[in-house]
Parts: structure tokens; C-alpha cells; sequence
């Protein structure tokens, strides 16, 4: 009898493990949009840039991105820092990031809202913000289709 519990807390344990290392993939895709936004919220723009999608390098040169974000959102914006949450994040079938330029594998959409206090008062900004997989690294693109 006591052989039998033991192999049953061990299952149980070994069970707790395997599910505490082996996220959901929407969890995943979650936690790097979480993760790109921290590098923004922090004025890390080049950590932030290294998460682009090679389709997102190919639109900002990356001393142009760190230049403008910063100031973009620290002049103009006249802020520090922000603060920001994210919702559910949910599978995308057959996205594409503009026109004809489809992204391979699977994409994930994640709403992102940033808010933000300055010298113009408090605002929000909300994106929608993707993330797909590649060569086993989560990537972050945005949407620019019209």
C-alpha cells in the first residue's frame, strides 16, 4: 500500500513539474509581448528592437528606431516612463503584416495598452500587437495594413 502512494505523489509531483515547465503557447506568446514592452518601459530600445520580426527590422533601421522611440515617447510625449497592460492573447489564421507580406507559422494577436503621464496629461494608447515564432524565438511585428 505505502509503494502505491508513493508512486502516486511522485506522479502527482512529476505531473506539477512537467506543467509548470511546459507553458501554453498563447502563455508564451503573451509573456514576449510582456517582455518587449518592458524593454520600451524601461528606454531599452535596443532590447526591444532585437525582438523585431525580420519583416519589422526591414522597416526600422536600428539607430533610427532607438532614436525616434526615445524620442518620440520621452520629447514629445514629455514622459518618463508608462505603464502598460495586456489582454488574452488570441491564434491569428493566415495574417499578414501589410499587403501580400504573409508571416509563416503560427501569429498571435495581443492588445496592448499603454498609458501614459506627461506634460499633456494622461492618455492611453492601445495596439494590437503580433508575435510569432522564429527559428524558436518569439518575435514581435505590428500591423500595417489599411
Amino acid at each position: 500500500m505505502r509503494k502505491v502512494a508513493a508512486i502516486l505523489i511522485l506522479a502527482i509531483i512529476g505531473a506539477v513539474i512537467f506543467m509548470l515547465l511546459h507553458q501554453p503557447e498563447d502563455d508564451e506568446a503573451t509573456g514576449a509581448v510582456s517582455e518587449f514592452y518592458s524593454y520600451e518601459q524601461e528606454a531599452n530600445f535596443s532590447g526591444s528592437w532585437e525582438m523585431f520580426h525580420p519583416l519589422m527590422k526591414e522597416k526600422f533601421d536600428k539607430i533610427e528606431y532607438l532614436q525616434e522611440r526615445s524620442h518620440v515617447i520621452m520629447d514629445h510625449f514629455g514622459v518618463e516612463t508608462f505603464s502598460f497592460t495586456l489582454g488574452e492573447a488570441t491564434a491569428i489564421e493566415d495574417w499578414t503584416i501589410e499587403g501580400e507580406a504573409e508571416v509563416n507559422g503560427k501569429v498571435y494577436q495581443v492588445p496592448v495598452t499603454q498609458v501614459f503621464e506627461g506634460k499633456y496629461g494622461n492618455f492611453s494608447i492601445v495596439q494590437n500587437t503580433y508575435v510569432t515564432k522564429v527559428e524558436g524565438e518569439w518575435k514581435i511585428l505590428w500591423d500595417y495594413n489599411r
